[in-house]
């Protein structure tokens, strides 16, 4: 048996080492890698709930409170953290020890981040394949932590099975001018920190918001995660969304292949060598940059 198929093999079983030597090996594409995820087998439906918001809403807090209660419930746990890339060494730049130290030796979660390496929206172009390869292991429920900046937000609903979108009552100034993409991808809006002033005003507006939506009801929830007040609530409002959102796995496999295939045509573009073609062709003067990018195509 080929060492890939050895570790997804163990990693069926809960073995932990396994899993984290799979993820290195398809985050750093060692040898390997291709076998890998050709062999992903999704036997075991794994919600994935993907949970993002602006930075200080208290995503992570949020998160730690959910965990919590969920791991008190039996249930295993998988936690993505995508971070902000080091500009010194292109690795994680908060550390998922750091941030979430309380649930380090809990043997019912397990905990990865994963560094953004300037992946515009704020996910790492290595997510999607990471999560399937955690979705092999048999978790309960995979939670994937965006860094909330960009496009993000819109772009983990091409990932997450349940989208949950985090505010704080400050938000509430701009609720009328919210991305329209938040308003649509949002499974659930959680406003945390909802012992602050302004909170219950900005609840009623994004209700507001939610009702004058077509479609289903979209849930509103306060919360005041480091009370863990309200997250009893949150996952109730997850499991209604896992049992309401089966229809939505083609949209979601569409949005992972479209991801997967546009990494896959840009691979292999040197962005760098980019920057010196250019240059080259901009001294001669007269410089297309449309004739260029034709060009470029053709020699990649």
């Amino acid at each position: 048996m080929s060492e890939a198929k050895e570790l997804l093999k163990k990693i069926s079983t809960g073995d932990k080492k396994a899993l984290a030597r799979a993820i290195t090996i398809v985050e750093n594409e060692i040898e390997g890698v291709d076998e890998i995820l050709t062999s992903l087998n999704f036997k075991k439906q794994i919600s994935v709930i993907g949970i993002t918001g602006p930075p200080g809403a208290g995503k992570s807090t949020l998160i730690n409170s959910l965990v919590k209660q969920l791991s008190d419930q039996g249930k295993s746990i998988g936690i993505i953290a995508i971070d902000p890339t080091s500009p010194f060494n292109y690795g994680s730049l908060l550390g998922d020890r750091v941030r979430m130290a309380e649930h380090f030796t809990n043997e019912n979660v397990y905990i990865r981040s994963l560094a953004t390496r300037g992946s515009l929206g704020g996910l790492s172009a290595k997510t999607i394949e990471i999560t399937d390869v955690m979705r092999t292991f048999p978790f309960d429920y995979i939670i994937v932590e965006t860094v909330g900046v960009g496009q993000s937000e819109v772009e983990i609903a091409g990932l997450a099975d349940v989208t949950i979108v985090v505010f704080v009552p400050e938000s509430g100034d701009e609720v009328q001018t919210l991305k329209s993409g938040i308003m649509e991808i949002a499974d659930i809006f959680v406003i945390n920190k909802a012992d602050r002033e302004g909170a219950d005003l900005f609840s009623k507006n994004l209700n507001s918001l939610v009702h004058s939506r077509k479609g289903a009801e979209t849930p509103v929830i306060k919360a005041i995660a480091t009370k863990s007040e309200g997250i009893s609530e949150l996952i109730s409002a997850i499991s209604q969304c896992v049992h309401s959102e089966k229809e939505k796995r083609e949209f979601l496999l569409t949005e992972k292949a479209y991801k997967l295939i546009q990494n896959l045509r840009m691979k292999n573009v040197d962005k760098q060598e980019l920057q010196k073609l250019i240059h080259n062709e901009f001294q001669r003067g007269n410089f297309n940059l449309y004739l260029l990018v034709k060009k470029f195509n053709k020699n990649y």
